[in-house]
This record gives structure tokens, sequence and C-alpha cells, in this order.
């Protein structure tokens, strides 16, 4: 999951992105970039829609076992997020989340920005841990 660089880079080929969303001026900090809360809870969002799948019922998150801002988000980024399973417990799902900024239309430019690794539990309809169903 890891990229030392923060040279320019393409999408990933053969995955699909779990989020895609333009940053807003409303998104931004006092220095101008994106608020790095907004990237975080997007990371949430995406990284919670395969979790849930493979869980079969709503999930919480219960870690954020890391993150690592790479670069800044600027308003007008394009910025995908690719979501993929890395673990399944008994009642938990580990998913590795990776960020990407495409920027420049006219001269277009892919960065990765973030990465993270969360864990999810499942929740049953009252919202207790349960387990998860065998594929």
């Amino acid at each position: 999951m890891s990229q030392t660089t923060n040279a320019p880079c393409a999408l990933p080929e053969h995955k699909q992105p779990a989020l895609r969303v333009m940053p807003m001026p409303a998104d931004l900090n006092p220095a101008g970039d994106v608020f790095g809360g907004w990237i975080m809870s997007m990371v949430d969002i995406a990284g919670a829609i395969p979790a849930r799948r493979r869980a079969r019922s709503r999930v919480a998150t219960v870690a954020v076992n890391s993150f690592t801002f790479k670069q800044p988000v600027s308003v007008g980024d394009l910025v995908s997020f690719y979501a993929e399973i890395v673990s399944v417990g008994v009642s938990s799902v580990t998913v590795d989340v990776e960020v990407y900024a495409e920027r420049d239309p006219e001269n277009p430019v892919v960065v990765k920005v973030t990465e993270a690794r969360l864990t999810y539990v499942a929740l049953d309809d009252r919202g207790r841990k349960r387990p998860i169903p065998p594929e």
C-alpha cells in the first residue's frame, strides 16, 4: 500500500473507485487546501462500502489503523477513492483505501494523495456486534 514518492502516477487500472468526489470551496482549510477532516470522512465512507457488502449488514468504524496524507488536495481536483478488503475476521473487516487526485484537466496529471487502513465491525439490527457470514 505504501508509495514513497509523490510523483505523478496513474489511476489503478483494473479497479473501480468506491467513490469519486470533487471538493468544493466550503471544504477548504485556512491554508486554502482541502481540509484533512473532509478527506478522512470520504475515506471512511469509501472503506465502509466494501465492508458493508462483505458483512451483509451495516458496519461501524472501530479503528483507523493508519492514515497518511501524501499531498494536499485542491478545489477542482477530481478525487477517486479505491477501497479493497485486506482481511476478514469473525466480526470485522479491514479495508485499505487509496486516494488519487486528477488535476489540471487541460494537462491531466494523477497523484496519489492519501492512503489509509480502516477496520469496521459488522452490526445487527440492534447495533450489536455480529459474526460475518461465510462468503
